[in-house]
C-alpha cells in the first residue's frame, strides 16, 4: 500500500441552502478541493460520493455521475456509497484505497446532503431508513430513543449526571462560534440546556444535532505526487471501516458500539499508534451523550469517565483530550452524507495549523463517523507531514 496524501479540501457552510440544488452543493465543495490542490482535473481518475437520503428527500439519485459532469471530469468511474450517517467516511475510505492500492494516482471523495427543505415527519421517516425496520422500526423507536436509553444505562452504571452531559453541549456550541462553517454556534449554559424542550427523556433539544444542508470534499493523491501539490498536504496514516449490529437487540451493551471499538483498534494498528498519540478528535456527536460513549469506545478516555472529562474541561481546546474543536455535529450541523468528509476537512486545517479554533502543536488527528444503530463505522488517522 502506497502513502496517500490529502492534496486539497473544500466545503460549503453547513446549514440552510434553500437556493442550491444538492448536486450544486457537491460541485461547489469539490471544485474548491481541486482548485486548492493545484492539480489539473484531468488527473482525477475516480470519484466516490457519500450520500444517504437524496432519493426520498430530493427525488434525485445518480449523484456521483451528476457531480462529475458538473465538475467537467472525464469518463472515470463514479460511485455513490451509502452507510447511513457514515456515508461520507465510507466514501473517503474508498478513495483512499483506490490510491493506496495503486488503482489510481488521484481520487476525489465528496459528501453531500440536503435536508432542511423537508418537514420534520418526512425527514424523520427518511432517517429511520437507517434502522432495521422489520424489527426496530415496528417498535416505534427512533434514534433519540436509542441514545436516550444509552444515557439512562450510562447514568445508572457510572453516575453520569445532567450537568456533566450539558458540559458537552456547552463546549461544542462554544467551539462552533469560532467556526465560520458551523450552523448553530452559541453561548449556552446548563440551565438553558436543561429547560429546552424534551425530545426523548433525558435528551432535550440542545442535546440533538440539527438537520443541515451542506457538502465537503477532499482530493487524495499518491505520496510521490507531493511535489505537484500546491496546498500543504496531510498524510493519511490509517483508514478503517467496520460493521456492527443493525438492530438494537444485537448490541450486548448500549453503552458501547462494537463497530467503533473495532474500527479504532484497526486504525491504531494500521498507523502503528495508540490513543495516547492522538492530539485531537472529530467524532460523531449526533447527540450529546454520543460524544461520551464514542470517546470511551475510541480508547481516548477510560470507560465510565467520558462525562467527567467533559465537566472538568479536559475535552476543550487547551485540555489534554480536545474533542470536536469544530463544534461537532451538535454545533456545526449534520448534513448526513457530508459529515464524515466534513470531519476530514476540519482535521486537515488543524494539521496545517490554520484552523480558526486551533489545537496547539497538533500532529495527529482522528476522525470517527458512525452510522445507524452502529451498523457502519469509519475511523481515520491523519498526520501532519513534518510530524
Amino acid at each position: 500500500m502506497r502513502d496517500v496524501l490529502i492534496a486539497g479540501i473544500g466545503s460549503t457552510t453547513f446549514g440552510k441552502h434553500p437556493d442550491s440544488e444538492i448536486q450544486a452543493l457537491a460541485v461547489r465543495a469539490a471544485n474548491a478541493a481541486i482548485l486548492e490542490s493545484g492539480l489539473d482535473r484531468g488527473e482525477i481518475e475516480a470519484l466516490y460520493l457519500g450520500n444517504f437520503v437524496s432519493g426520498p428527500l430530493t427525488g434525485q439519485e445518480v449523484l456521483a455521475g451528476l457531480v462529475a459532469d458538473g465538475l467537467g471530469l472525464g469518463q472515470i468511474p463514479c460511485t455513490k456509497v451509502e452507510g447511513a450517517c457514515a456515508s461520507g467516511g465510507i466514501a473517503f475510505r474508498h478513495a483512499y484505497l483506490a490510491v493506496a492500492s495503486g488503482l489510481c494516482d488521484a481520487a476525489l471523495a465528496v459528501g453531500v446532503e440536503k435536508m432542511t427543505h423537508a418537514d420534520t415527519a418526512t425527514t424523520t421517516a427518511a432517517l429511520n431508513c437507517a434502522m432495521d425496520n422489520r424489527s426496530d422500526g415496528v417498535s416505534g423507536l427512533t434514534f433519540p430513543g436509542l441514545f436516550g436509553l444509552a444515557w439512562h444505562i450510562h447514568a445508572e452504571r457510572y453516575g453520569t449526571t445532567r450537568e456533566q452531559v450539558s458540559a458537552v453541549v456547552t463546549k461544542n456550541k462554544a467551539n462552533g462560534l469560532l467556526n465560520p462553517l458551523a450552523q448553530m454556534g452559541a453561548t449556552i449554559g446548563a440551565d438553558q440546556i436543561a429547560q429546552s424542550p424534551l425530545i426523548c427523556d433525558p435528551l432535550r433539544l440542545f442535546d440533538c444535532c440539527p438537520t443541515s444542508d451542506g457538502a465537503a470534499a477532499v482530493l487524495l493523491v499518491a505520496g510521490d505526487r507531493r511535489g505537484a501539490i500546491a496546498a500543504p498536504p496531510v498524510r493519511v496514516r490509517a483508514s478503517a471501516q467496520t460493521r456492527g449490529s443493525a438492530r438494537i437487540a444485537g448490541h450486548a451493551d448500549l453503552c458501547t458500539f462494537d463497530a467503533t471499538v473495532a474500527a479504532a483498534q484497526e486504525a491504531y494498528r494500521q498507523a502503528g499508534l495508540t490513543a495516547s498519540d492522538v492530539d485531537f478528535v472529530e467524532l460523531h456527536d449526533c447527540f450529546s451523550v454520543a460524544e461520551i460513549l464514542d470517546s470511551e469506545d475510541l480508547g481516548l478516555i477510560p470507560r465510565g469517565h467520558g462525562a467527567a472529562y467533559a465537566a472538568e474541561g479536559r475535552t476543550r481546546v487547551g485540555g489534554d483530550r480536545p474533542i470536536n474543536p469544530s463544534g461537532g455535529l451538535l454545533s456545526k450541523g449534520h448534513p448526513v452524507g457530508a459529515t464524515g468528509i466534513g470531519q476530514i476537512y476540519e482535521s486537515v486545517l488543524q494539521l496545517r495549523g490554520t484552523h480558526p479554533n486551533q489545537v496547539r502543536d497538533a500532529r495527529i488527528g482522528l476522525t470517527h463517523n458512525l452510522g445507524g444503530t452502529g451498523v457502519a463505522c469509519t475511523v481515520n488517522i491523519l498526520e501532519r507531514l513534518d510530524a
